[in-house]
């Protein structure tokens, strides 16, 4: 709400807060959410509306899955 109440324009926000819950007037603007290194970028649409910031800004990386097929092949060879 402090927000709002500084200048009105919420294009491109920085929120620290992941804990702070998305208010209705964020629907179509985008933010900034830290996620404890950088600040991952997001669009908020109505779907959102509700839940927290942090929902939205993973904090750890994906990684892809190993092929075990690949592993196994190795293993019968020897």
């Amino acid at each position: 709400m402090k927000m709002m109440q500084k200048g009105g324009k919420l294009a491109n926000r920085k929120i620290w807060s992941r804990r702070s819950t998305i208010l209705p007037e964020f629907v179509d603007s985008f933010v900034r959410i830290y996620n404890g290194k950088t600040h991952v970028k997001c669009k908020i649409t109505e779907g959102k509306v509700g839940h927290k910031f942090g929902e939205f800004a993973f904090t750890r990386k994906r990684r892809p899955k190993k092929d075990n097929s690949a592993v196994a092949k190795k293993k019968t060879k020897k």
